[in-house]
């Protein structure tokens, strides 16, 4: 535990992220690698927290551009994310990896109701903490759920990982040049529109000095060198 650089982490997976190479719906062999991963970084000592989106299930802005009301369709979101934190428990406790999952909406059958103070116990008593539903709220994005959850429970890092190894000059899936930029400020992500998440989630980190890592989420390991202390991928603080 000694060796950790990092105690205290919020891990943000999309939806897509769970699904493989089908796109759509929940892969079980993703979900068995990705809880193998958090299991390795759980037993150094590190305490980890994952906000879990709903893509690969329902995505509210494309049934709001598909004529259904906004607030409507970004609740059937939510529900996705919790469908998707469920099946993540599971593959957890498959490994023997205690986790606890907590929503932001009300479901008591299937999961705790999100509050700060219980969400920290729990990873003071080395669970893995869950966070479905986003912010409860419609208009906001898991982005954001995941730089709020961060800074309300005294996260050292927020993790994004992805498809790629970090943040690109340009999308490296089409251009063979793409170059991979180690150090962003928060304010170029911004007026660059960089991608890294959505304006609300990174002025939030901005205002509250909580940095930003993006890596690949395909490359095993990656969760566990980050802790640990390694460069990896692409960081994005004040100073940049």
């Amino acid at each position: 535990m000694g060796s950790l650089a990092i105690r205290r982490i919020v891990l943000k997976l999309s939806g897509e992220a769970l699904c493989g190479d089908a796109g759509y719906g929940l892969e079980p062999e993703v979900l068995r690698t990705i809880s193998g991963e958090i299991g390795e970084v759980q037993a150094l000592g590190a305490q980890i927290a994952i906000v879990i989106g709903g893509g690969n299930i329902f995505r509210g802005l494309r049934g709001s551009a598909q004529g259904m009301d906004r607030s409507s369709a970004d609740y059937m979101g939510m529900l996705a994310t919790v469908i998707n934190a469920l099946a993540l428990q599971d593959a957890l406790e498959k490994l023997k990896i205690e986790t606890r999952v907590l929503s932001a909406l009300n479901i008591r059958q299937v999961a705790e109701p999100y509050i700060r103070r219980r969400a920290v116990r729990h990873l003071e008593k080395g669970r893995v903490v869950i966070f479905a539903a986003g912010t409860g709220n419609p208009f906001f994005s898991t982005d954001t759920a995941a730089a709020l959850r961060a800074m309300e429970i005294g996260a050292e890092l927020l993790l994004k990982a992805t498809k790629v190894e970090g943040v690109f000059d340009k999308d490296p899936e089409k251009n063979e040049d793409a170059t991979l930029l180690r150090r962003l400020t928060y304010d170029r992500v911004l007026v660059d529109r960089l991608g890294v998440m959505d304006s609300t989630a990174i002025t939030l980190c901005r205002d509250n000095g909580l940095p930003i890592r993006v890596c690949s989420l395909k490359r095993r390991g990656n969760i566990k060198r980050i802790v640990l202390g390694e460069d990896v991928g692409t960081l994005v603080t004040e100073e940049g």
